[in-house]
């Protein structure tokens, strides 16, 4: 019943416009209200490009110039109030919309657009660093944008001209706020991440922790440390910083914003420190406040100094990019709600759509097709779109196309839904940004290439010699499915019979917003998006409805919670196949992301196979094939 919730009043729905043109308008829905504390944060993580806000979807339709203008008036309301306001960003910036993918070179009008909010601490993430070129940009553009806000712990820079290996930004800052002259160490970090370009260097976490000027950091008895950084907030590495910190201060409160994982989640590593991800593509901006923070003095007595802290409190939120929430929060309207600064980023965001020709349509979409609101296989799953209609149409190379092959694309290589309605340039980049070609290995017998797909949809608790972590291949949602995930590893050898590798089954479970594991009796927490749309009779209308381990409060807007359906790491698509008999041989086609896994694959499979044996297969990228599919396919739809 709408009657146990803690909600604010429902806005008015007046006539409201999303910041861009062509965006459907926000909706309206009841809201929870915000608490503030002495230092209070806004976090943005994963955003991917997605500047403009989702066209397609109300309850994120407000785009980076609505967030520039929140965040203004949000500072306004600490300055008010007598407290500080922060804003966070941990990485992965780029990739994953037109506003970046669209332009050539890559990126043009996206760090210029991204650059007119004022960021307080950033770091980077994975994506930043899987080209050379988008390294070198960050490297020369967002850290000289941002200056000292940018901190780097444990990534390195390869300059080009001396090959000298440089910090890419500071490795931690000291500083003062502004309003209550907290004193913070800021920390800001990238998981384990080991796909990066050769001029940039990763250093593991545990490695950085035990340098000299981390061990002098954590000495430095700030008033709060915050660690942010492009980590899922269950993943070790957080939990090892933690550790460190813990064992030299601990006491100090310390607040962790965390992300990688496309997920809203919070936890609690103990009573003085909390973690919290702020979801992706700019859906979601999180909320932090701290309050009974004692601010030190430096011959204050220990015993005091520790009694004034015993009333430290967190709390946060999960705020929906939607101009009604904005306008709730701030207390302004349509007409007081829009900043000059605001009002220029927007305006730089509809030029550069213009001049990427972002709305140019493909088609329509007949119907929905989900990442995970359906089951697969199933016919409003995208990936049963992808193995039964558009991979058997596109992958083909001329000269063998009377090859039988199987295609295989990894599921993590689709970012997001499509929509019935018009299909455009921005979204073929939504919902396949990468580029990622496609390579085979000619003729293998097929009873060995039929052995590939299981072992990439393997379970990760199974090592393949050589073989690298298949969880890399899925959604991020299911990087790591359970928290506080142990893994326990058994080695097979290659070749070895009689192993059952647990491949993913035809009919995947169906999982609500909450998954018990058997194993552990650990909650998964799976985070739900909503069709936002608000039933006539004045329902709540689906989306995120948040659980963790604060509790189930944490969205700012009132939903009615969703389906989520798990997905394989990998979907494989039989093309030029006999009705009557399987092939003595097949081409493997495979994306190329997915070279890391295939050779493997194919050793323990019984092949013997290396990367000489890999050849590009055809002309393109999964994005082009995708728009040259729906071109043909989807015009007449319109």
């Amino acid at each position: 019943m709408l009657e146990s919730y803690l909600f604010g009043a429902l806005i008015a729905a007046a006539a409201v416009e999303a910041a861009q043109p062509g965006a459907v308008k926000p909706v309206a829905a009841p809201m929870r209200d915000l608490t503030w504390g002495q230092l209070n944060f806004l976090h943005t993580t994963d955003t991917h490009a997605w500047l403009s806000g989702h066209f397609l979807e109300p309850s994120f339709s407000a785009d980076w110039g609505d967030y520039i203008s929140f965040s203004q008036h949000m500072r306004k309301l600490a300055d008010d109030k007598g407290a500080d306001l922060l804003l966070i960003d941990t990485g992965d910036r780029i990739e994953g919309s037109g506003i970046y993918d669209g332009s050539v070179p890559k990126g043009i009008y996206q760090y210029d657009i991204y650059a007119q909010q004022k960021v307080d601490l950033l770091s980077t993430g994975n994506h930043e660093l899987y080209k050379a070129y988008s390294i070198d940009m960050e490297h020369n553009t967002t850290v000289p944008n941002f200056k000292e806000n940018y901190i780097a712990s444990n990534l390195d820079y390869i300059d080009p001209k001396t090959g000298k290996r440089v910090p890419q930004a500071q490795r931690y800052r000291k500083f003062k706020t502004k309003n209550l002259g907290l004193n913070i160490v800021a920390f800001g970090f990238l998981f384990d991440f080991t796909g990066n370009a050769n001029n940039s260097i990763v250093q593991p976490v545990a490695d950085t922790i035990k340098e000299d000027w981390f061990q002098a950091a954590i000495k430095e008895k700030p008033d709060l440390f915050v660690v942010i950084g492009h980590v899922g907030v269950r993943m070790q590495e957080f939990k090892d910083i933690f550790t460190a910190i813990r064992k030299e201060d601990w006491d100090t409160p310390i607040a962790f914003f965390g992300g990688h994982l496309h997920i809203r989640d919070a936890v609690s590593y103990d009573s003085k420190s909390l973690a919290i991800a702020s979801g992706r593509y700019l859906e979601t901006i999180g909320w932090m406040s701290i309050d009974g923070i004692a601010k030190k003095q430096p011959k204050e007595d220990d015993d005091e100094q520790v009694a004034a802290q015993k009333g430290i409190s967190f709390s946060r939120k999960y705020i929906d990019n939607n101009l009604y929430g904005m306008y709730y929060h701030t207390g302004l309207n349509e007409t007081t709600f829009p900043t000059k600064e605001g009002r220029k980023a927007s305006q730089m965001i509809e030029d550069a759509r213009k001049a990427l020709d972002l709305d140019h349509r493909y088609g329509c979409a007949p119907r929905d097709l989900w990442m995970t609101r359906a089951p697969y296989p199933g016919k409003d799953s995208i990936y049963s779109w992808l193995e039964e209609e558009v991979l058997p149409s596109v992958v083909v190379n001329e000269d063998r196309k009377d090859k039988p092959r199987l295609a295989i694309l990894n599921t993590g290589g689709i970012r997001f839904d499509i929509f019935k309605g018009p299909f455009t340039r921005d979204d073929t980049f939504t919902v396949s940004p990468f580029n990622s070609g496609f390579r085979y290995v000619a003729d293998v017998p097929y009873e060995i290439a039929a052995k590939v797909i299981g072992i990439l949809n393997s379970q990760a608790k199974i090592f393949v010699h050589g073989l690298p972590n298949t969880r890399q291949l899925t959604i991020p949602q299911q990087m790591y499915p359970r928290p506080n995930f142990d893994e326990e590893t058994e080695t097979v050898e290659d070749g070895q019979d009689g192993v059952e590798l647990g491949g993913f089954g035809k009919e995947g479970p169906e999982i609500d917003e909450v998954v018990q594991d058997d194993e552990n009796e650990e909650e998964v927490r799976l985070e739900l998006r909503g069709d936002d749309g608000s039933s006539d009779n004045g329902e709540l209308f689906g989306g995120y409805t948040t659980k963790d381990d604060i509790g189930k409060d944490g969205d700012d807007t009132v939903h009615k919670p969703i389906d989520f359906y798990a997905v394989p790491n990998c979907i494989q698509a039989e093309v030029g196949f006999s009705a009557d008999e399987k092939p003595k041989a097949v081409d493997l086609v495979f994306i190329d992301f997915l070279l890391p896994w295939i050779i493997p694959a194919l050793k323990f499979s019984g092949g013997d196979y290396s990367a000489k044996d890999v050849e590009p297969y055809m002309e393109g990228t999964l994005t082009t094939k995708l728009a040259e599919w729906i071109s043909d396919n989807w015009k007449d739809e319109c």
